[in-house]
Order: structure tokens, then sequence, then C-alpha cells
């Protein structure tokens, strides 16, 4: 349903906001664009829109070039971008109204993307009286009304509350039992991505790092990592650990807190190993390894802090 290859922009001030990424998004799969601002993760949306054309590479919407066919894939997909889209002055349902007569030239499907999205009770109101969550609920029941085939969700949450925050996943998360719908979301929530995705690309600096579905991404640290807290300097740390053979190359450390992906021994054997070589460890665990810890293995920052 969306084909892109060798996909970049680079901006007439040198910025290379995306450097030639490459994936392929079934039809009815939920795929995400996982990385901090600043990743590239709404450049890309912005050309696979057609709000933002490439500097090289292609993009299909259902077959549609978004180069060569503009309207043609407008006209399969519809897009949540972050800023608000909707009118504050006009109605909920003036809203949705609108939006149908542009993209179908008919009104049948407002009441049902409204009940979809839980706002039906509001189309009444003036937008602006809605609150934050409210708001983004219609903007989504707008963006549907034309039923498209692709749909772009835009970092859906951000500046929402945690509770509303929440309340909104369980709505998106209802759109996967649109088994026709194909949604590409983009996300600097882990939470967001575990919960919504199939299948995930990590972005960092305008290229992808790794892709593939949130368990497979976890896999490539093992079952269970080993989290080492040190007094001291954390590369001179890791490398001991390497020198002995307990840290292989998939290891790695942030300031002086060491990952190390267990050994054949299991957890008890490492953390003996540790005990062993004296390093100064404040504190020593094993958990199981998260989408966080595959993003600093790749990047050396956390998503958290990076966004």
């Amino acid at each position: 349903m969306i084909e892109v290859e060798d996909l970049a922009k680079r901006y007439p001030n040198g910025v290379e906001a995306v450097q030639g990424v490459d994936f392929v998004v079934e039809p009815g799969e939920v795929f995400g664009l996982l990385g901090p601002n600043g990743a590239g993760k709404s450049t890309t949306i912005g050309m696979l829109t057609t709000t933002v054309t490439p500097t090289r590479g292609t993009a299909r919407l259902a077959g549609h070039d978004v180069v060569q066919a503009p309207l043609a894939a407008r006209s399969v997909s519809s897009v949540v971008f972050q800023e608000p889209v909707v009118d504050g002055a006009l109605s909920g349902r003036r809203n949705l109204e609108l939006h149908a007569r542009l993209w179908s030239g008919s009104r049948t499907h407002v009441d049902t993307s409204a009940k979809a999205l839980g706002v039906h009770d509001l189309l009444e109101r003036p937008v602006a009286t809605l609150s934050g969550g409210q708001r983004r609920r219609l903007e989504i029941a707008r963006a549907l009304v034309s039923q498209p085939r692709v749909l772009f969700l835009d970092e859906p949450t951000v500046g929402l509350d945690p509770r509303i925050r929440h309340e909104l996943l369980d709505v998106i998360a209802g759109l996967r039992d649109r088994g026709e719908l194909t949604v590409l979301l983009t996300t600097h929530y882990l939470d967001e991505a575990e919960r919504l995705c199939d299948r995930i690309a990590i972005m960092h600096l305008g290229r992808i790092v790794a892709l593939g579905t949130p368990a497979e991404l976890r896999a490539e640290l093992g079952a269970e990592i080993v989290e080492i807290r040190v007094d001291g300097d954390g590369h001179r740390a890791l490398a001991r650990l390497r020198e002995h053979g307990i840290a292989g190359d998939d290891s790695f450390v942030v300031g002086s807190t060491l990952t190390v992906r267990l050994p054949g021994g299991g957890a008890t054997a490492a953390i003996a190993a540790v005990d062993a070589l004296e390093l100064g460890a404040l504190s020593v665990g094993a958990r199981q390894p998260t989408l966080d810890d595959v993003y600093l293995r790749l990047t050396g920052g956390r998503l958290a802090e990076a966004a």
C-alpha cells in the first residue's frame, strides 16, 4: 500500500532532513516511524502526503506516485498533522461536512466517522469549546470521512495530558479493527509504538537504523540484559568486561551506566563475573530489554531525552 525507495529531502540551507529511506507498508498494516524530534519523521510524512517535494527517490500510495500523480495519491489517503487544522469558529459537524464535500462529494460518512471516534455527541458544538483531546478525536474523524485507504497520523497525541493521551490511544487502537485501512504513525513515545504498531522503523538523523516488529527489535538484545551503574568511567568498565568475554559488541554505555547482553551462562553468572572484576559497581541487575535499549544501542541517546 505504501512503497518508499531511496526517499530523501535536502533543504536549500543544506540540511538533509531525510537521507534515503526505504520501506514497504502492507495493506491493513499499522506501521510506525519511531524517533525523537528532528529525526526526519515529519519530513517523511510531508513527502508521502505531497506537502514536501522529495529531493530524490520515489514513493507510491496504492500505486500512485506522490510526485508524478499527487492528486491521485491524495485521493486514497488522509493525514492528521501535528498542528490542528479544524476551524474553531465552526461546529464539529460543519468541519466534517466541509472536508467530506472537498474529498468525496458526500456527507454520508460524517456520522459514521464521528461515532467511531466518540465525538458524535459533540458535533453541534463550536470546535473552540472542545478540549484538546476532543479536538484531536475530531481531527481523526475528519480524516476518515473521505474513506481513505491510507491514514497518516503525525504525532497524534503530542501536547495532550497523560489521561487524555491514553484515552486517545484506545480510540486509535480501535482503528486496527478497520482491516481495509493502512495506518502510518509517527511518534517519539515508546508505549505508543509498542501498543499500536505491527512493525516499527526507528529513525535517527534522517535515516532508518532498524526496522521490524517490536518483538524482533527487542530480540536483537536477547531475552535479558544486565544493567550496571558504575562509580567512574563507564567506557573503561565496558572495555574490561569485553576483555574478559562478558560483554560483546552489542553492549553499550551511556554515562556511567552499562547495558550488557547476557552471555550463555545467564544472569547469575554474569552478575557474579561483574562482581569479581571489582568495577566499582553501584548497582547491578537483570531485566528484559525495551525499545529504548534498542534505540540507545543504535544511537547513543534516549528517545525521551532526545524528544
